[in-house]
């Protein structure tokens, strides 16, 4: 062969060896470029003999070979759960800013040293599920979730031979602002209920409620709370202190602050709690046209209540509790004469239990007694159950049951008061993901000292509702209910109500 053909084929042997170094370039590159963005090419950066070789194609094909190999072998051997994030350290021993990931679930991840852990299958994880409520409206660093309901209704009311029936159309307005804070938490909660005749006879019931809650975590083991909170609500006709001949009865101004302490001492949690409340009455307009004033039951309470518990396990925990308290009325004594400020002494033993979604509360019972005063004036004695449980036997239904034990004054010349035991259960349950149904029922036993004159009372009620919603905003909503009071002499009072209407929610 001459010259001229070996000249040929060398050339043809120095391109393709030049092209050769240049894909072997471009593969490392481009292996590199993907290391830096996925993240999943272990804790280490591309090394300098790489970075010479993507810079310049004319160096020796075996290093190249042998580069793009320890790199593949790298992305081979990452975990696939981390195959979204990225390593700050690599990118910036490149000299490169970390690129943005590509995954969203995962997005707000880049450039975070305490990444989430992923799935074992390496799908990505849900951070948060949409159960399909309102997602609320940010505002600053609370997030508010507002509620505006409107309903009409029918309102019957039977006590001996006497009827009574009205229409009203109620308006409802709730809401709850939570704050997004990392450490401590404020919480403000507010229900108000509106109502307006627009046939028959009968008391219009408004109610308002707000309520605030600041938890201070003041250490791991040691939390504060402070509480302050307001309600109106009318006296109900069917209550023993109400008015006979009212034509509307008096209503109820109540101011709530609270604040406590809880520490946890190993397997010893100990709390303390005080708390204030004032209640205010105002005047009563009577059939004969004249206005009572009831300000001789305006009244400050202060309770002061510890409590000591013991860590059986963290799903069980026993405890003791004791409690003193002083009423104070702003009247030394009322329109009858009577002094009836008292301080009252409590103690309870009960079980705190929290078995996670399936069964969660406390239920405890004891002993208090109320001294008033005035000499004329009866102690009040009485055992006391009180509790909250809350049990969900399945997904979609939950059962909550109530207990509670509470001492009222009277306003009966020569009636120290009453004691009231009160039981309530609350069912929900999910028919379909948009049908929600509700049952509840309740009973109410008023007990008077022995040697009253007053007669003992008791309150059954019953009640079910049904919610669709619509959307996550909007939902339709029913419901119906009956109370009855039957006191040991004399005559039944039956009160039913129905009702439909729409409730719009953010």
């Amino acid at each position: 062969m001459d010259a001229t053909g070996f000249d040929g084929m060398a050339s043809l042997r120095m391109d393709r060896d030049r092209k050769g170094r240049l894909l072997a370039a471009s593969l490392l590159a481009c292996a590199s470029a993907c290391g830096a963005s996925t993240g999943a090419l272990a804790q280490q950066a591309p090394s300098t003999s790489a970075l010479a070789l993507a810079a310049n194609a004319d160096v020796d094909t075996t290093a190249a070979t042998t580069a793009t190999t320890t790199n593949a072998a790298t992305t081979a051997t990452a975990p696939a759960g981390n195959a979204a994030t990225i390593d700050p350290q690599a990118t910036a021993s490149l000299g490169r800013e970390p690129r943005l990931v590509t995954d969203p679930d995962f997005a707000g991840d880049a450039g975070r040293l305490n990444l989430r852990e992923s799935t074992v299958d390496g799908l990505a994880k849900r951070t948060r599920l949409d159960d399909g409520s309102a997602p609320g409206i940010r505002v600053g660093s609370f997030i508010l979730k507002p509620a505006l309901s409107t309903s009409y209704n029918s309102e019957t009311t039977r006590s001996g031979g006497t009827r009574r029936t009205r229409g009203y159309i109620e308006t409802g307005l709730k809401g709850t602002l939570t704050s997004d804070w990392s450490r401590h938490e404020l919480s403000i909660t507010g229900d108000g209920i509106f109502q307006k005749n627009i046939s028959g006879t009968g008391d219009e019931k408004p109610r308002r409620n707000i309520d605030a809650r600041l938890r201070l975590d003041l250490s791991d083991d040691t939390t504060a709370t402070l509480s302050a909170g307001y309600g109106f609500e009318r006296e109900s006709a069917t209550d023993p202190n109400a008015v006979a001949n009212a034509l509307e009865q008096a209503g109820i101004d109540t101011y709530r602050l609270g604040a406590g302490i809880t520490r946890d001492f190993g397997l010893i949690r100990g709390s303390l709690n005080a708390s204030f409340d004032r209640k205010t009455y105002g005047s009563v307009a009577l059939d004969n046209g004249t206005t009572l004033s009831l300000t001789d039951r305006d009244r400050n309470a202060a309770t002061v209540t510890g409590r000591i518990g013991y860590e059986l396990s963290p799903a069980l925990i026993p405890f003791l509790e004791a409690s003193v308290g002083r009423t104070l009325y702003d009247l030394r004594t009322d329109s009858l004469g009577y002094e009836r400020s008292a301080t009252s002494y409590a103690g309870r033993a009960g079980v705190q239990v929290d078995l996670g979604e399936k069964l969660r509360g406390e239920i405890g019972a004891g002993y208090e007694t109320v001294r008033f005063d005035d000499a004329r004036l009866a102690a009040i004695d009485a055992i006391t159950f009180d509790g909250l449980m809350n049990w969900s036997p399945q997904r979609g239904t939950d059962v909550a049951l109530r207990l509670a034990t509470t001492v009222e004054p009277s306003t009966t010349a020569g009636q120290s008061g009453y004691v009231a035991y009160a039981l309530s259960s609350e069912i929900t349950h999910q028919l379909r993901d948009s049908v929600v149904a509700r049952l509840a029922g309740g009973v109410i036993f008023r007990n008077y000292p022995s040697g009253s004159t007053a007669s003992d009372e008791r309150v059954l009620s019953a009640g079910a509702g049904l919610t669709w919603n619509l959307s996550r905003y909007l939902a339709l909503t029913g419901d119906v209910s009956l109370e009855r009071t039957t006191p040991a002499v004399g005559t039944s009072t039956d009160v039913a109500r129905i009702g439909v209407g729409l409730t719009l929610r953010r």
